[in-house]
């Protein structure tokens, strides 16, 4: 008879394939397990095991990885093994596995491997045949005695035979301290017995009592910092605290689920890089894993009746103890089936059972992985998830109308603390649809729906409110429905939806849409188009034509018209229009409130202010709806931000009653901008630029992408400035580009190229000039005579100067007077008792304005010629308080210069080392940053060897991954 010997040898020589080559990514998060290992490793008197243990996909492999590279940096040799499911069924099989590796390793130690191989036939297999554990305890002891040192890794232990690690751990008390032992099992916590098994799953590998002394290190799940770490190395960005946020609540920290969230929203283009920063794109749906993830094979390799119970309790489980009886009842499976699931499910770890109170038995369970739960619940079919909602919604109606105890024995439907109790019934009756009293679900929905308004957060309210909507059958309160639909996605930020919700409406409006209600419906959809930059659209808007296809009154249809030539820069044409119809729009103090913004608008394009003035002097109609309010005073707002003109902004919010952080992002920027809290504007423009949510309307409509541009390019980074204002030139067709313009020109002189920015200007000048276009081009002239004053050229910038005081003069504008005295003063003789005059007046106009950028700039220019040069102290301070390290660092050359101290001498160096680092960064080779520093190549080159000395980091490409991961540059001797 054949004894097998053969085929067992076999399988233990096919056993001994190692897991290492496998093993996924970088450790994160481990640092405090590691220290603890290598404080094991280097005792001589230490443990002769260390057990790893940590629940699925907490990272053993990796950390096994890990453990073995650093064995391997002793000398040891590592001989690494993996148990698989079914070894337990196996009596030492794990053990004979263990010797047949050390032996097959002994050429290492100068011995004959055919004398391993005919030592393993002679005395460890007939010992395992026997079931002789001391035998294959002294075996596998002498073997790796005179493999030593040497390192046994073993990984998965949780799937080894008893026998085997009653071995391991006799062998592990006796060891010599050269002889190491680690062993990874998974173990969860909480939670039943495996009843197909008969083992505790949820424990770690058993060890007898004779195994000596055993260190335990325990792999916990990652907090918030150790996510964000993650997320950075990933995306070799700084992480956005919401993007962080998200993956948390969506894996809890398990480092498994979150590498797969981060793997399937990579894929998707989910994870948007901006100015080095790692956001989430907006409305960014949460991946479904495939079926090849660990924990969904975990979920299948169960089998049923698991599969169908996490299923159903994907949809149920908020519903606590409530939700077995409704499992059982949805899916036609047992109560006992239900149970075993359960069970099984908790002792593989994909669920959590939540402990009731006093021993009274569990109050429900949760997934453990929410995004396991979603994948769960992804994979039902639209039957199905609709069934199992439709029993929760049953269930919670009964409980609020006090009739569960007529319908039922059990305790009435309570929604557990863990749930999301404002979401989930509106989210499950979005699911049964038709399944449930159409009409009360369609009611709750809608008031659901419209407590979570503005729902910046996306919630819900959108899919609410659709869900209400394909209830609702009478088609007065659809077309009711429709229109909230509208005025949601639009405040959620999915313009094209509401652009196209609100098309359908106006194709064919019914008696109960109101006329100020297709007035803002007809200009919703022209801005909705504007939004998404579909110029020919708009174009096509402009035109009557286009407009006499739908039955609208002439009050909706004539100020979109308008608003569409506005939106697509035709000013003189929408203010023509507007002027000979005023009589149809200006009755309805409702209708006519965006036609006299746009003629502000206009004017102020075409120069005149004073039609802006007599608008912000008129207080609005107190009977119109807050929406309309809101939504007139953002509106002037941004003119007056987009003139420059803070103070005048500020008392407008002041007078409205309304909070800045209410305005729309855009404007909320342009205000950080102005008032010089540049970390909150790059923060928020970073998320803007990351979520696609920078559109501004014009005339403004440049003005995001040149503020965020002047802001890097201030802190170092003047290739990011550039990149951006590319961009922004692909997006607006057949609209001038005065600020991109002086945006571009500012980043060609940063960069040593006076030509092209005189180029650049001239340009916007004349495209200005040619299209009637006044708004911005004091900017231009402001920037092109300095240009040319720089070069020598103060004839040249002679017509600048006229074009700024002709224009200071007709606007009033306190920005264009600044712009004037300061260009005034530099093409005029320096020190001259005209120019002190000119830049005296500048001083106390900046200082009023409240800007402390454009005070700085003030301060700068004056210091020497109007004033002491201990204003540059002063615009040095408030260079510091903006962020603005490239023009710290001019001023403290200047500072030098004029023989001051330069204050804090250590900060200096940190942040001269801050912004060698960025624009190495940028990309920018040591010529360039010389330019860009005013210094010779030389010294940035000494500069760099310093930065590379005080930090550690050895090239470029490591100062750029500290960086771009948010890594502080600590030099030793700050």
């Amino acid at each position: 008879m054949d004894s097998g010997r053969g085929a067992e040898t076999g399988v233990v020589r096919g056993a001994t394939a190692t897991w290492a080559g496998g093993a996924s990514g970088q450790l994160v998060g481990r640092e405090q397990q590691l220290a603890e290992l290598e404080r094991c490793l280097d005792d001589p008197d230490g443990p002769g095991l260390v057990l790893v243990h940590g629940e699925r996909g907490a990272g053993r492999s990796a950390f096994a990885h890990a453990a073995a590279e650093r064995l391997a940096t002793r000398d040891h040799v590592v001989l690494p093994l993996v148990c698989v499911r079914g070894d337990q069924d196996r009596p030492l099989l794990l053990a004979l596995r263990v010797v047949t590796a050390v032996r097959e390793h002994r050429p290492v130690t100068g011995r004959q491997p055919a004398a391993g191989r005919a030592n393993l036939e002679a005395e460890v297999l007939p010992a395992t045949e026997r079931g002789d554990r001391a035998a294959l305890a002294d075996a596998l002891l002498s073997a790796l005695t005179h493999a030593a040192p040497v390192a046994v890794v073993v990984d998965d232990a949780q799937y080894a035979d008893a026998a085997s690690l009653g071995v391991l751990g006799a062998v592990a008390a006796r060891c010599p301290p050269e002889v190491r032992l680690v062993i990874t099992s998974v173990r969860h916590t909480g939670g039943a017995g495996d009843a197909a098994s008969g083992r505790r799953q949820d424990q770690a590998v058993g060890l007898p009592a004779q195994a000596g002394t055993v260190r335990t290190i325990a792999l916990p799940r990652l907090t918030r910092p150790q996510l964000a770490d993650m997320v950075a190395r990933r995306s070799q960005a700084a992480p956005d605290p919401a993007l962080v946020a998200r993956v948390l609540g969506l894996t809890r920290g398990i480092p498994a689920a979150a590498d797969a969230l981060l793997t399937e929203w990579s894929r998707r283009d989910a994870v948007r890089i901006a100015d080095g920063h790692a956001f989430l794109a907006a409305s960014a749906p949460v991946p479904v894993l495939p079926d090849e993830d660990r924990f969904m094979r975990a979920l299948h390799e169960l089998g049923e009746p698991c599969r169908t119970t996490a299923a159903a309790l994907s949809v149920l489980w908020p519903l606590g103890r409530t939700a077995v009886a409704l499992v059982a009842r949805s899916t036609g499976l047992s109560d006992q089936e239900v149970g075993d699931g359960v069970r099984r499910l908790i002792a593989a770890g994909l669920l959590d059972e939540l402990p009731g109170e006093d021993g009274g038995g569990p109050r429900g369970w949760v997934f453990r992985s929410p995004l396991m739960e979603h994948a769960t619940r992804e994979r039902l079919g639209p039957l199905e998830r609709a069934r199992m909602s439709a029993a929760a919604v049953e269930a919670l109606w009964a409980a609020r109308d006090g009739t569960a105890a007529a319908t039922s024995p059990r305790r009435p439907a309570v929604l557990l603390e863990e749930a999301d109790t404002v979401t989930y019934l509106p989210e499950r009756m979005a699911d049964a649809g038709v399944l449930i009293d159409r009409e009360r679900a369609a009611a709750e929905l809608t008031a659901a729906a419209e407590a979570l308004h503005p729902d910046t957060e996306d919630r819900g309210m959108l899919r609410w409110f659709r869900a209400a909507l394909r209830l609702i059958e009478e088609p007065a309160a659809r077309e009711l429905a429709l229109l909230r639909c509208v005025k949601a996605a639009w405040v959620v930020g999915d313009h094209p939806a509401a652009g196209q919700a609100a098309e359908t409406i106006l194709r064919d409006p019914s008696d109960v849409v109101s006329g100020p209600d297709l007035h803002e419906l007809a200009a919703l959809q022209v801005v909705a188009v504007t939004s998404v930059k579909d110029w020919p659209q708009l174009s096509r808007m402009g035109a009557a034509e286009w407009w006499d296809r739908l039955p609208l009154p002439p009050e909706a249809a004539l100020p979109a018209r308008a608003l569409a030539l506005c939106m697509s820069g035709r000013w003189p044409e929408g203010l023509d229009l507007l002027s000979r119809t005023e009589p149809v729009w200006r009755p309805d103090p409702h209708i006519r409130l965006i036609p006299e913004l746009l003629q502000a608008a206009g004017n102020l394009v075409q120069g005149r202010t004073d039609m802006l003035a007599r608008a912000l002097e008129t207080p609005p109609d107190p009977g119109l709806p807050p929406e309309a309010l809101y939504s007139i005073a953002a509106g002037y707002t941004l003119q007056l931000l987009g003139n420059a003109d803070l103070c005048g902004a500020m008392d407008l919010l002041k007078d409205r009653g309304m909070p800045p952080e209410a305005l729309p992002p855009t404007s909320h920027f342009l205000l950080l901008h102005l008032q010089g809290r540049w970390d909150d504007a790059l923060a928020l423009a970073r998320g803007m630029v990351a979520k696609d949510q920078t559109f501004i309307a014009p005339p403004q409509h440049h003005l995001f992408a040149a503020g965020t541009a002047a802001i890097l390019l201030a802190r170092g980074k003047p290739t990011g400035a550039a990149r951006l204002i590319a961009g922004e030139r692909e997006t607006h067709e057949g609209h001038v580009e005065i600020f991109l313009d002086v945006a571009e020109a500012a980043v060609l002189r940063t960069m040593g190229r006076p030509d092209a920015a005189d180029r650049i200007l001239r340009r916007g000048l004349r495209e200005a000039d040619a299209r009637g276009y006044v708004y911005g081009t004091d900017e231009l002239a402001a920037a092109l005579a300095m240009l040319r004053a720089e070069d020598g050229r103060a004839d040249a910038a002679a017509g600048c100067l006229w074009r700024l005081e002709e224009l200071a003069g007709r606007t009033g504008s306190g920005r264009t007077r600044l712009l004037y005295l300061l260009a005034s003063a530099r093409v005029r003789q320096q020190g001259s008792g005209a120019a002190r005059e000119l830049l005296h007046e500048a001083v106390e106009l900046a200082r009023s304005r409240c800007q402390p950028f454009e005070t700085a700039v003030t301060l700068a220019a004056a210091a020497g010629d109007a004033g002491p040069p201990e204003l540059l102290h002063e615009a040095y301070e408030l260079y510091g308080e903006t962020g603005s390290l490239l023009s710290r660092f001019h001023t403290r050359a200047a500072m030098r210069e004029a023989g001051l101290t330069v204050p804090t001498r250590r900060q200096a160096a940190a942040e001269n080392e801050q912004l060698l680092a960025t624009l190495v960064t940028e990309g920018l080779a040591n010529r360039q940053i010389a330019t860009v520093l005013r210094l010779s190549q030389d010294a940035v080159a000494n500069r760099l060897s310093r930065l590379f000395a005080r930090t550690g980091l050895r090239s470029r490409t490591e100062v750029v991954s500290a960086m771009l991961t948010g890594t502080p540059l600590t030099a030793p001797d700050l």
